[in-house]
């Protein structure tokens, strides 16, 4: 599930936003002020920001600062009245990922929603930032803060696993079975908790990686602990 961050003073606009948006396969989460926007995000769980500018105790433009010079990669859709070309030149420049200003249709806004959502998820499977971690899984680079990390293959699809599924605990089986594949029947199965142990070590990940005793392993954010 996807968590949209709805940071917009004006709480009918926000009530209706957060009707329009309103979905299974999402979590909405208004805000009306920037520090309340922040204290949300330092939860770790926003994937993508509408962000109106012109906020009750400062400019969303701050902001969109914050996110951007960030661990996370979170997309930023302004929501604005300041509609000269001026403005939108500047949230652009500034690293908004989309700019939309009032009044605008509720179809246009969940397209372009639905659009950003769409390269979160092509994205995130290739290069993941979680807090201090980097892992690029299209050039297999995985990285702890600057320092390169070398991965072992088992590894890699370990780590890969953990991460795409971070939150829910995969159970033994399912990952000797994705891991090993066809040649699962015939793994030790003291090679998976190697297999682990090591992953831990390298990435020093030991308050990420953790053992659901009975049942399997999650990775899991700091926050979550």
């Amino acid at each position: 599930m996807k968590q949209v961050l709805i940071v917009e003073d004006d709480r009918n606009l926000s009530r209706g936003l957060c009707l329009a948006l309103k979905n299974q396969d999402l979590q909405i989460v208004p805000c009306f002020d920037l520090k309340s926007a922040r204290k949300q995000l330092a939860c770790g769980m926003t994937d993508l920001v509408l962000l109106d500018i012109n906020l009750p105790d400062g400019n969303g433009l701050e902001l969109l600062r914050e996110i951007k010079n960030g661990d996370q990669l979170i997309p930023v859709i302004l929501l604005t009245a300041n509609d000269t070309e001026r403005d939108e030149v500047m949230g652009l420049e500034q690293g908004a990922d989309d700019y939309i200003t009032k009044p605008f249709s509720l179809e246009i806004l969940r397209a372009r929603v639905k659009n950003q959502l769409r390269r979160i998820s092509v994205n995130e499977k290739k290069n993941m930032v979680i807090d201090h971690y980097r892992f690029d899984f299209e050039h297999m680079e995985f990285y702890k803060a600057d320092a390169a990390v070398e991965l072992s293959k088992t590894e890699q699809k370990l780590l890969r696993l953990l991460v795409e599924n971070r939150g829910a605990t995969l159970s033994r089986a399912v990952l000797i079975d994705r891991i090993w594949g066809d040649g699962s029947a015939y793994v030790d199965e003291n090679a998976l908790s190697v297999a682990v142990k090591r992953l831990r070590d390298k990435l020093d990940a030991g308050q990420y990686i953790k053992t659901v005793y009975g049942l399997g392993y999650v990775w899991v954010m700091k926050q979550d602990e």
